[in-house]
């Protein structure tokens, strides 16, 4: 199952097709001073609505109660030049790379994600002066935590830079997908869902400080900001393109252009090139040309462009599976495209795009023909003179890795190996140990492919992994033996959870529940009595299934089995669940469960089937899928924004864990050796038990 919001994660994040130096910067405060008259009446239109509340904060290494990090693939979304160095941001924080033998060859420091940094994946990133700033300072976008604002200072003895943070109070406001500094020190920030904000740093307490721009942008999901010598040109994610300019706004859409067609190629803008009084927006389906503001042309018409940059002679196009090209901007209707870069020939691999294109650091070298650099998802590139594209840095981390980071599902096979499910990237099955992560070995396939669950049978020691394309089942080698669906008699083939009860093999889906053993498939769904068809959870105890207990969470509640029947289902209407969607269900001592659900938290059910709230759990809060473990000293929930949630059994209380975790959206747990591993959507770390009391 695709977890629900769960993360309406886009891989691939366009970024702001320029980043300047200081001396590029000079010309965007030109320009800006020319539009500053439009910006006071956007400011005026707004005064009386559209107000957030802002904190900010200085920050500090954070708190890690002692997790340590497995390794995953580093992947950056975007690129600056700042103080002479070059810097890249992704997921996993933020990478400085000096010129110690040559430009950025070398790396100087790193700030993570959970440790030196919030725990929000970094985005995009620009260079400018916030009006409370006697300088130039790196601002960077996150996907949760606001605006992280650099002062620099990787070069002082304690290799320390200085962090501090704009935080918008509102959790929509904190996902930020742009920014553009403007000359006055205010921040264009947009956001993924509210719209274009702006914020001004009056005082950092005022009501003031931040603001909706202007009703024309608010609930649109902006992806790029570019200024012009008019104003400002905003892309969105599914609405086209906004441009600002003499206190007005145009809106430029697919098929939609003043009543006439043609306009932008598609609705999706991903970047935004300016180069005198022509703008260039990269979409899935080309770039749109525009001509003093008014539709050209469509260029590298049908390429996925999803970072573009303008120059003299021509356009570079970076495109999602094609590699870069070149596009020659002559007089022409059909300008020629000439390939400069294959990702598929040069790497093997098409799933490797440039995001952003950036000009050199230095002005001489601009002077000289622009020199021009590619930031890739596996790292930076410099263009060359005979027109290749040269790797800048190598990744110097030793060791195996995983394959990817956006973990759905964790387990331990009768072998001690661990089992790594991804959403969308199969499976990997690891050794680890007090040196970190062996060999790693790599299963996926059409079938093998978004991952839900995996299961250990204990009884012949194999494993079962669900996705949403059907059960796929493995021998004790960790090879795939057997893909069943509804043909092999599932009732449905997304399945959601497995599980296994004695002999019996249970499978939670979409549609009902099937059990599996030597006698065949037999499937119970609510025509039979359940609750309701949608299963997300099982909770099973040690035993038959035949004759031991079993519950199935639901989208409408709980279903109590016994003997493959329904014995009684359990609402919010009949026992005091809080939040019909259930998620997750682990057995408790004494015959007791704890339940997971989608907006309200986590729930104990006694024997006679009373739900009790737990103090400090059960709140406003979305436990992910089957994210909840049960050892001898703890129970452990994974939820959606939340972090991890630690009950002891000692002391009888929940905390909240987010310090040390690479993401707050906690989304599988494993236990092994008096070891808890977290999976997250940015990462895989593990910590020693008895930390945790």
């Amino acid at each position: 199952m695709r977890r629900p919001k769960w993360s309406k994660r886009w891989w691939l994040i366009a970024a702001l097709p320029t980043v300047v130096a200081l001396g590029v910067a000079a010309f965007v405060f030109a320009i800006f001073f020319r539009a500053q008259h439009t910006l006071d009446r956007a400011g005026a239109a707004v005064a009386s609505e559209g107000h957030y509340a802002v904190e900010l904060s200085t920050l500090g290494r954070m708190e890690n109660p002692g997790f340590e990090a497995i390794a995953s693939p580093a992947t950056y979304v975007s690129g600056a030049w700042f103080e002479g160095k070059l810097y890249l941001s992704g997921p996993l924080g933020l990478f400085v790379y000096g010129s110690r033998d040559g430009v950025g060859s070398a790396l100087l420091k790193s700030y993570r994600v959970g440790l030196d940094l919030p725990a929000a994946p970094l985005g995009a990133m620009v260079v400018g002066r916030l009006r409370d700033a006697g300088q130039p300072e790196l601002l960077i976008a996150t996907h949760g935590e606001g605006v992280l604002v650099f002062s620099g200072g990787v070069d002082r003895s304690d290799g320390l830079g200085s962090f501090r943070q704009i935080r918008p109070v509102d959790a929509e406001g904190r996902d930020v997908t742009a920014l553009l500094p403007l000359p006055t020190g205010e921040l264009l920030m947009g956001t993924a869902r509210r719209g274009l904000l702006i914020y001004r740093g009056n005082s950092g307490h005022s009501a003031d400080d931040l603001e909706s721009f202007h009703p024309a942008f608010n609930g649109l999901a902006i992806t790029a900001l570019a200024a012009d010598a008019t104003g400002f040109w905003a892309g969105t994610r599914n609405h086209g393109l906004r441009h600002w300019h003499a206190g007005e706004v145009d809106t430029f859409e697919a098929g939609v252009d003043g009543g006439k067609a043609g306009s932008l190629p598609d609705n999706q803008v991903d970047a935004i090139a300016v180069r005198g009084n022509r703008v260039y927006a990269g979409t899935p389906l080309g770039v749109e040309e525009f001509d003093d503001g008014r539709p050209a042309r469509v260029l590298a018409r049908n390429l996925y462009a999803n970072a573009v940059f303008a120059d003299a002679s021509g356009l570079t196009v970076g495109t999602m599976d094609e590699g870069i090209r070149r596009v020659a901007l002559d007089t022409g209707r059909r300008p020629s495209v000439v390939s400069e870069f294959n990702a598929t020939a040069e790497l093997g691999d098409a799933n490797n795009p440039a995001v952003q294109f950036l000009p050199s650091a230095t002005e001489e070298s601009n002077a000289k023909g622009e020199t021009l650099f590619a930031v890739m998802r596996d790292g930076p590139r410099r263009k060359e003179a005979g027109g290749g594209w040269a790797r800048l840095v190598t990744d110097s981390a030793n060791g195996a890795r995983l394959t990817d980071s956006n973990i759905s599902a964790l387990a331990f096979d009768g072998e001690g190996r661990l089992w790594v499910g991804y959403f969308d990237r199969g499976v990997d099955i690891l050794s680890t140990g007090v040196h970190g992560v062996g060999a790693v070995e790599h299963r996926e396939d059409d079938h093998l492919f978004c991952v839900n669950r995996i299961a250990l049978d204990p009884r012949r020691g194999t494993m079962a992994v669900a996705t949403a394309n059907g059960l796929v089942l493995f021998d004790g080698q960790g090879h795939p033996r057997q893909v069943m669906t509804r043909r092999d008699g599932l009732i449905a083939d997304h399945v959601n959870d497995v599980a296994f009860s004695g002999e019996t093999m249970v499978t939670a889906t979409p549609a009902g529940l099937t059990f599996v053993d030597g006698a065949g498939a037999r499937s119970l769904y609510a025509f039979q009595g359940l609750v309701n068809n949608h299963v997300y959870a099982l909770g099973v105890r040690t035993g038959d299934a035949r004759t031991g207990e079993m519950l199935a969470g639901t989208l409408g509640g709980v279903s109590v089995l016994a003997r493959e029947a329904v014995e009684r289902n359990l609402t919010t209407g009949n026992s005091g669940l809080k939040h019909n969607w259930v998620t997750a269900i682990v057995p408790d001592t004494n015959g007791t469960w704890m339940v997971g659900t989608y907006g309200a938290g986590i729930m104990r059910l006694d024997r006679d089937g009373r739900f009790t709230a737990m103090d400090g759990a059960t709140r406003t809060m979305v436990v992910n899928p089957n994210a909840m473990l049960a050892t001898g000293s703890h129970v452990f929930a994974g939820t959606l924004e939340s972090g991890l949630w630690v009950w002891s059994r000692a002391t009888g209380r929940w905390r909240q864990v987010t310090a040390g975790l690479p993401s707050k959206n906690v989304t599988a747990l494993a236990e092994h050796d008096g070891e808890i591993y977290v999976g997250t959507e940015n990462g895989l770390v593990r910590i020693a038990e008895r930390l945790m009391e």
